[in-house]
């Protein structure tokens, strides 16, 4: 037998595809003078990461660029790849990530697939970090989705598809990332790489959940569950389950399950030190406030595990279970406008709170009319707080509701109020009287029918 050798690329040839033409020449006419990549050079650019980030990079990057590619040389540049993208991402250079992604491309034919994989995915994630990137990243896993299915990397490439699907959700580009993750799941599947198959499924759940679809949100956590029963799951994933499953609960009214997950997830990332614990945390006090306990939100807010997480997220959250404690519309308005961030630009939060903020109003006009038959919509409007035009038109619709019999007079601008009128119980008893009538006359034909036979 034959064996075959796989040639290393020539070395101009690798510099020039890595570093370009221009830096390829200046690189070979000072090659001699370059550090050879050690450890030693390596501890060097690490210890100056803090001090002389300009230095540090520039040290890495000749690492990364020397010619050389034996073994101990390519671990060491695995090594500084990793420096490199820490310190430009704690630089915001996203650009120079973006452009060290491409260049790094010679480099992946000499390491295996798995730290190539290892490699882009950490790139991207340093990206990530670097706020307002957001477009950036998707023109980025755009380019890795290309190259990687021009050199035949299936499994990077759907791990990076993943990654674009949950970008575009971000983004907002519902239609495109659904069509993404519907192809992807169909190729997972036939794959069966169980691990994977959780994400997607899982991204595919809060998808549809965000397009306000939950008969399909409900399916694909189902699937998500049925996959990760079958392998071993990180605790991280088995949280991020955990919330979706509480957030999928709430959405059904069913807050005391729902805040069993939101207690599973809060455990599973508070162990890990995720900053999603958090919003766990803040999601089971809003159950409490939705099954009108909102007594219990100060002794959560004050327990071994609450007091962590001591911030204006909780405080929000404290602050609307007094308001509700109160049944006072004005606080609870007051603590919408203060930590408006919070309570309203949190969708989840923001969606419960605004059905309790209805039911409240309801409650509080009710109790305010109960003692009237006519009143003018001013003085209720002035004794609630509230806009004439705003009190008007919940009224209105709480009559068509049928909260309570009356009707508005807009002419005059009052509110006439009808007693409640008690149902005449001899009408029920007539027409069963009719019904037993039917009956024994059915009956007695039945045993004519019978005797005539």
């Amino acid at each position: 037998m034959t064996s075959r050798v796989m040639e290393r690329p020539p070395v101009s040839g690798f510099n020039e595809f890595l570093i370009g033409k221009d830096a390829a020449a200046s690189l070979s006419s000072s090659s001699s003078s370059a550090a050879y990549p050690t450890n030693e050079t390596l501890a060097i650019a690490l210890e100056n990461k803090e001090s002389n980030p300009g230095e540090a990079i520039a040290l890495l990057r000749e690492i990364l660029y020397h010619p050389s590619s034996t073994s101990e040389v390519l671990r060491i540049k695995e090594q500084a790849i990793a420096a490199l993208s820490e310190i430009l991402s704690q630089e915001k250079k996203a650009e120079e990530l973006r452009s060290l992604l491409t260049d790094l491309r010679p480099y992946f034919s000499l390491v295996p697939k798995a730290k190539t994989a290892k490699i882009v995915r950490g790139i991207i994630d340093a990206v990530a970090k670097i706020p307002g990137t957001s477009e950036l990243q998707i023109s980025l896993c755009r380019e890795m989705v290309e190259w990687t299915r021009s050199e035949k990397r299936m499994f990077l490439r759907q791990r990076v598809e993943a990654r674009l699907a949950s970008l575009l959700m971000d983004s907002k580009e519902y239609a495109e990332a659904l069509s993404l993750l519907t192809n992807l799941v169909r190729e997972v599947r036939r794959l069966d790489d169980k691990l994977l198959l959780v994400d997607i499924d899982l991204l595919e759940c809060k998808l549809h959940f965000s397009l306000r679809n939950l008969p399909k949100a409900k399916a694909a956590l189902t699937a998500a569950r049925t996959a990760a029963n079958a392998i071993y799951v990180p605790p991280a994933q088995q949280g991020t389950i955990d919330l979706q499953s509480g957030i999928l609960h709430a959405e059904e009214k069913d807050y005391k399950t729902a805040f069993s997950y939101f207690f599973e997830a809060f455990e599973a990332f508070n162990a890990l030190g995720d900053p999603r614990a958090v919003f766990c945390l803040k999601y089971m006090l809003l159950c409490k406030i939705m099954t009108n306990q909102a007594d219990d939100v100060g002794s959560l807010i004050s327990s071994k595990a609450g007091l962590e997480y001591t911030g204006v997220e909780l405080d929000a959250m404290k602050a609307v279970a007094e308001a509700y404690s109160k049944r006072s519309l004005k606080d609870f308005e007051e603590a919408s406008s203060t930590f408006r961030e919070q309570l309203e630009q949190d969708p989840i939060v923001h969606r419960h709170l605004s059905s309790l903020y209805d039911t409240l109003l309801e409650q509080n006009l009710c109790r305010l009319i109960e003692p009237f038959s006519r009143v003018e919509i001013s003085h209720i409007s002035e004794l609630i707080g509230l806009p004439i035009d705003a009190v008007e038109k919940k009224l209105s619709q709480m009559i068509l509701d049928k909260k309570f019999a009356g009707t508005l007079d807009q002419g005059a601008g009052c509110l006439i109020i009808f007693d409640d009128v008690k149902p005449d119980g001899i009408y029920p008893s007539t027409l069963e009287t009719i019904s037993n009538i039917s009956k024994v006359v059915d009956s007695l034909y039945l045993k004519s029918a019978k005797i005539m036979a």
